[in-house]
């Protein structure tokens, strides 16, 4: 599975699929008004009854003036409390990304909600597979009937997901195989060799022997450093995605469907236990020891730089953690490797004022953050004494005198 592939095509869109216009990446060359979407709670329901007196925002520490706020619920403008007016563009770009190693049924069910209760014919909806990224045609909603919608949906992803991942459950498939092969030959049954497996080859193990497990080594080692490969994110795509999320007009919400990964990993005891068997010899203590520098993952990306990047794009990232127990396998030690892409991604999760949802439901974690992008605030104002240095400024949004949970994006780059 390549994680965060999707990323890689994000940048393709059209009808079905066309080439990205190079212009779209034109920045901005002076910011006048700032705009910050808001989310306000009490527990876990939303505010509805803030004014424009009751808002106080901060920029590198210092009050600003709130020229206007805006109550949005769905696309309307429910109510205004203005200084000075403006126009908000509360159109929705839908971006939908998934980055699962096999499909799953509740999948479906969270697009079926999704099409039947939140998307309206004004909304435009993008959708990325491990293979493709797909837009839906404008006026789709007038054409086909909706069931007939999420059924195509459907099975676009499921079919992306089975071909584009295939690579990817292949390793792991040879690496739970090798690591029985390893524990095997040990002399331990395939219940001992997660526990206590007991070395029973003699200290002078024959060539041919010490060679297949060489060989098996150096299998696992490979077999692992691709599956590194095809995990790993790509910063200048990233960035690129950020920078095309700027310049699109109107309300942006990120989907990111992330399925926690289990690798099957050789028992640190065994391959203790391997050491202490070939200690006299360089080759494989060396390979061994590799293995160890791959269990120790490190982000591959700078995650303050990118959080920065979307937050200046006004967009809400919400990160959709999609749980499960891993599948047991006899002789094979399946560790969880989610860790560094979980917290990048709930950094930058948090930096553009989304939601963070670990759920063994893909549908219930789906809909938990749809409903959170149904009613927001905006915030206007213009900051003072503004200079292009080109710097991040950072925004903290108060509701004076409550304990209210404020959500917002971090702040934006002054260029």
């Amino acid at each position: 599975m390549k994680k965060l592939g999707l990323l890689a095509c994000a940048i393709f869109f059209g009808i079905i699929i066309s080439a990205f216009p190079q212009e779209a990446f034109k920045e901005v060359s002076l910011v006048v008004n700032i705009e910050v979407p808001v989310r306000v709670y009490s527990d876990s329901t939303f505010v509805d009854d803030l004014t424009i007196k009751d808002f106080e925002i901060l920029e590198e520490g210092i009050s600003q003036k709130i020229e206007a706020v805006y109550l949005i619920k769905k696309m309307a403008v429910e109510r205004s409390d203005e200084k000075r007016r403006y126009n908000p563009d509360t159109k929705r770009n839908y971006f939908l990304y998934f980055e699962v190693a096999a499909y799953q049924p509740r999948i479906g069910e969270g697009l079926e909600f999704f099409i039947d209760n939140i998307f309206s014919p004004e909304d435009m909806l993008y959708i990325t597979t491990p293979l493709k990224t797909y837009r839906l045609k404008e006026g789709a909603l007038q054409i086909k009937p909706k069931q007939e919608i999420v059924q195509e949906l459907i099975g676009i992803i499921r079919g992306d997901t089975e071909q584009g991942n295939q690579e990817y459950r292949e390793s792991i498939r040879i690496l739970s195989n090798i690591s029985q092969k390893l524990a095997v030959s040990l002399g331990a049954s395939p219940s001992q060799s997660t526990s206590a497996p007991v070395l029973t080859l003699p200290r002078e193990t024959p060539q041919d022997e010490t060679l297949e497990l060489e060989m098996l080594l150096l299998q696992y080692s490979d077999v692992l450093a691709k599956l590194e490969n095809l995990r790993r994110v790509d910063q200048i795509k990233l960035l690129d995605f950020a920078k095309y999320l700027k310049n699109k007009m109107g309300q942006k919400y990120v989907y990111m469907f992330y399925q926690s990964e289990f690798i099957p990993q050789i028992d640190s005891r065994i391959l203790g236990q391997f050491e202490s068997l070939y200690q006299d010899n360089p080759a494989m203590l060396q390979q061994m020891s590799s293995l160890f520098d791959f269990f120790t993952r490190e982000k591959s990306f700078d995650v303050n730089k990118v959080k920065m990047a979307y937050s200046d794009a006004s967009t809400s990232i919400h990160f959709l953690f999609l749980t499960e127990r891993p599948v047991e396998e006899e002789g094979v030690q399946m560790v969880e490797h989610s860790e560094d892409i979980f917290s990048a991604f709930r950094e930058m999760a948090r930096a553009t004022g989304g939601l963070v949802i670990s759920s063994t439901n893909p549908a219930y974690a789906f809909q938990q953050a749809l409903d959170a992008s149904e009613n927001y605030y905006l915030l206007y104002y213009r900051p003072k004494d503004y200079v292009v240095d080109g710097k991040f400024k950072e925004i903290k949004v108060i509701v004076k005198g409550k304990k209210y949970k404020v959500i917002h994006r971090a702040g934006y780059f002054s260029n």
